[in-house]
């Protein structure tokens, strides 16, 4: 279940605990991805609060929404690069992007198969994507008032093996939102904080989100689903002699 564009742009951009997650889990992204000159990085989901250190020097940027969510003109005071689209089929080329950032897509999907399947078609050779969702183990996923407490939570282990069996390879991970998700004061002041000590102790502390780095393999991927045809039915009456007329 998607949830909808407006409770997801009040959240991030209306609220100080949506402002305190988006700074959090956006400086994650940039450590991983310094930088993207002259590529085209694409988000999918509500990825377009991550997408904004890479506007001045990508060579295009583009924010894909799926439908059941709705969505919103990004950025703002700029150009408009958010587009609606279906989850599973997107408006892009094949292997047109280089960078891909999904957010609030994953664990929402009613076909993650498919979606990941989109996903590799529309990355280049070589292209990377960095997936963000719940940590079924953190404190984010437990509670509704943040965009992180709806959809499937994950574990690590999930996670990677879902990315596997369709043709990504995880390479690095790393976790964010250890604040508690609260809009009290202290916990919204002291965020940076527990961000820098949780990743000091990662192996300690659980975060609110895992985010894990995959990179595109080149052999082609499962599909899902039954085939459409069956290329070698099997021949059950193969040597049985067929029934005649005997000669009088």
């Amino acid at each position: 279940m998607h949830l909808d564009v407006l409770d997801l742009k009040n959240f991030y951009y209306r609220s100080a605990l949506g402002r305190v997650a988006q700074k959090a889990v956006r400086d994650q992204v940039v450590r991983l991805w310094p930088e993207a000159k002259g590529q085209t990085v694409a988000g999918f989901g509500f990825a377009v609060p991550l997408l904004r250190p890479y506007l001045a020097d990508a060579r295009r940027v583009i924010g894909l929404m799926p439908g059941p969510q709705g969505v919103m003109s990004w950025p703002a005071g700029m150009k408009n690069v958010a587009l609606l689209c279906d989850e599973t089929h997107w408006p892009l080329e094949t292997g047109s992007v280089d960078k891909l950032v999904l957010m609030h897509g994953l664990e929402t999907c009613e076909t993650p198969a498919t979606l990941l399947e989109e996903c590799w078609r529309v990355l280049g050779p070589g292209g990377r994507m960095i997936v963000i969702v719940p940590n079924r183990a953190g404190l984010w996923a437990r509670r509704d008032a943040t965009p992180f407490g709806f959809g499937r939570p994950y574990s690590l282990g999930q996670l990677e093996a879902q990315l596997k069996a369709h043709s990504f390879e995880a390479e690095r991970h790393v976790a964010a939102l250890y604040a508690l998700p609260s809009h009290r004061r202290f916990w919204l002041k002291t965020g940076p904080i527990w961000e820098s000590t949780g990743r000091r102790f990662a192996g300690v502390l659980a975060g609110g989100v895992f985010m894990v780095e995959a990179s595109k393999q080149m052999y082609r991927p499962r599909r899902s689903g039954i085939p459409e045809t069956v290329r070698k039915p099997l021949r059950l009456l193969d040597g049985i002699a067929q029934p005649g007329v005997e000669p009088i």
